[in-house]
């Protein structure tokens, strides 16, 4: 796959306060990368800047392989952007915007109109085109901003938190459409929303305090849960103390993790049997339960779950070095 954005040793200060501090990854046609981090690590600086709308103090970005700094008309006529907060023309109406944008992008009168309509069947703005901006809801405004972003079919998008503020319905319209364009863009999206990394991304970075400190695909992140292939059991509390005991001395098991508040009224408690470096431990545990006839009233094995990941690698005692394996 050729990579359609190049970022390299990417740095931005502002004052004293490192932004963004020596990034470096790149983005395949095909890929849609979620960029993942909390408030304040970097995600919106780095895109601002992708985009040509923020100087960098250091490094190299080129976009269609074009450079940002020496080409930047080039390389912005490439990119699709839709920034936090979807800014639009409050008086205008979404018909007028996206004309408005279509002038700016050198369309001609025939093919402005074609893809106005295209675009405004993609994102559902039939029934507000005429209404001023300003008096639609959040939802919809967001979809006029992601209307102006795709409009000339760029090949590079740069989608800052592209379904903030939409219901579920139009988040998973928003989904698909960003998975239908895909296959000929490469796509970089923040969110906040970690289902929304499963549901769309084919990649994914995780971003603290200005470096990236992981980058693979979702299912490589999730694997690095602790939960990850655990097993989790529930049987009598009075027998539950002896099997746990048991289940620590198998190979490939890293621990016991009692599970608070689990007993009920039935004398019945829960734990987790967590696996070594996420192995797969359930037949393990299976052949063990049936040699000791234990019995169990429920086990089943745990699926990894992103936001462990992300709260490990993005708290505050965690080390700002930078994840190797996986940056590109």
């Amino acid at each position: 796959m050729d990579a359609l954005i190049e970022i390299d040793n990417l740095s931005k200060h502002f004052g004293e306060l490192v932004a963004v501090d020596n990034v470096t990854f790149s983005v395949a046609r095909g890929e849609v990368v979620g960029f993942l981090g909390p408030n304040g690590a970097g995600k919106s600086t780095t895109m601002k800047m992708v985009t040509g709308f923020l100087t960098p103090s250091a490094g190299k970005i080129s976009v269609c392989g074009h450079s940002v700094a020496d080409n930047p008309l080039a390389a912005k006529t490439a990119i699709g952007y839709l920034p936090e907060g979807a800014p639009a023309y409050p008086e205008m109406t979404p018909l007028g915007f996206l004309r408005f944008i279509a002038d700016v992008r050198g369309m001609g009168a025939s093919l402005r109109e074609e893809r106005i309509r295209e675009v405004v069947s993609k994102v559902h703005l039939e029934g507000v085109l005429h209404q001023p901006i300003d008096t639609l809801s959040k939802g919809f405004k967001r979809r006029v901003g992601l209307a102006q972003a795709i409009l000339h079919d760029p090949k590079v998008l740069i989608l800052d938190e592209p379904t903030d503020g939409l219901d579920p319905n139009q988040k998973h319209e928003v989904r698909s459409l960003i998975q239908e364009m895909a296959s000929d863009k490469a796509i970089l999206l923040s969110t906040h929303i970690l289902e929304e990394v499963d549901a769309v991304c084919t990649r994914a970075m995780i971003i603290n305090k200005g470096r990236v400190v992981q980058d693979g695909t979702p299912a490589e992140l999730q694997s690095r849960s602790k939960l990850h292939n655990a097993v989790t059991i529930r049987m009598a509390a009075d027998k539950a103390a002896s099997a746990r005991n048991d289940l620590q001395t198998l190979n490939g098991v890293a621990g016991i993790q009692e599970l608070t508040g689990s007993a009920d009224q039935n004398g019945s408690v829960s734990f987790q049997v967590l696996a070594s470096n996420g192995q797969s431990i359930i037949n393990q545990v299976g052949v063990r339960m049936r040699e000791k006839q234990w019995d169990v009233e429920e086990m089943h094995v745990e699926k990894a779950r992103l936001d462990d990941v992300f709260r490990s690698l993005t708290s505050s005692d965690v080390s700002e070095t930078t994840v190797s394996g996986g940056v590109s």
